[in-house]
């Protein structure tokens, strides 16, 4: 009763404020996620349909990555890490451009996927994966239920996806990518709603303090951890049910 009481008004602003505010600070994180997706999708197009450009990362028969391949990999987790570690140094259009141009890298990474699986089937994933997104996301958004609980497991089996999927670069094993794609997309959507519920209630605790500032690169971090979420669980079923060419 006392945080439904805190979520109606904080500081003694009022609620109908507080939720004017909320739609717009939610709409600003999914606005800057979205142009992020297409600067993401839109370098790994471009990048994947060339043989020319895709030669530069990797062999584009065997798809197996070179020395840079491996670099455009491992760049983006670098990324996040640097990211988070430094955004409060950042102005808020400074955090912006900085997750526009993580989203090309992701672009450049993900690129091979153009040539390993048909348009149709990435097509396919892609919708399958909007459509369990938006769900996820409106569940965090509207549920009544505090699952902040789930971060500290939910974060502890990102950690154990990563160990596995660097322990699989050298077993190759289909049966280990198989399980990890399983809880892969088991774990970014619960990510989804934690998130999506996070960012609500990092808002709703902050409005009070007016600190434009900071609720600008609160929302690009939103924006950051939606994407990543998104792009992880579209990966992984990707690996699922995605048809090779």
């Amino acid at each position: 009763m006392a945080q439904q009481e805190a979520i109606r008004t904080v500081g003694g602003v009022r609620a109908a404020v507080i939720d004017e505010g909320l739609r717009a600070h939610m709409n600003k994180v999914y606005g800057i996620m979205s142009v992020g997706m297409l600067v993401t999708f839109g370098v790994a197009w471009a990048v994947g349909t060339s043989p020319a450009l895709l030669s530069i990362f990797r062999d584009p028969f065997t798809l197996q990555p070179n020395i840079l391949g491996w670099i455009v990999m491992f760049v983006p987790l670098a990324m996040i890490f640097g990211f988070g570690a430094m955004i409060n140094k950042f102005s808020a259009a400074a955090a912006q451009t900085f997750f526009y141009v993580f989203a090309a890298v992701m672009g450049l990474s993900m690129a091979w996927i153009f040539v390993a699986f048909t348009g149709f089937s990435i097509a396919q994933v892609f919708l399958i994966t909007s459509i369990a997104f938006a769900g996820l996301s409106l569940y965090g958004y509207t549920t009544k239920k505090d699952i902040s609980g789930w971060g500290a497991f939910l974060i502890m089996g990102v950690i154990g996806l990563i160990v596995a999927m660097i322990v699989n670069i050298f077993l190759q094993s289909p049966a280990i990518m198989f399980a990890i794609s399983i809880l892969g997309v088991l774990i970014f959507a619960g990510l989804t709603a934690y998130d999506t519920q996070k960012i609500k209630n990092d808002y709703i605790a902050h409005a009070a303090h007016g600190d434009q500032e900071w609720l600008a690169k609160s929302a690009i971090m939103g924006a950051l951890n939606l994407y990543l979420d998104f792009i992880n669980m579209f990966m992984f079923l990707l690996q699922l049910f995605g048809n090779r060419e």
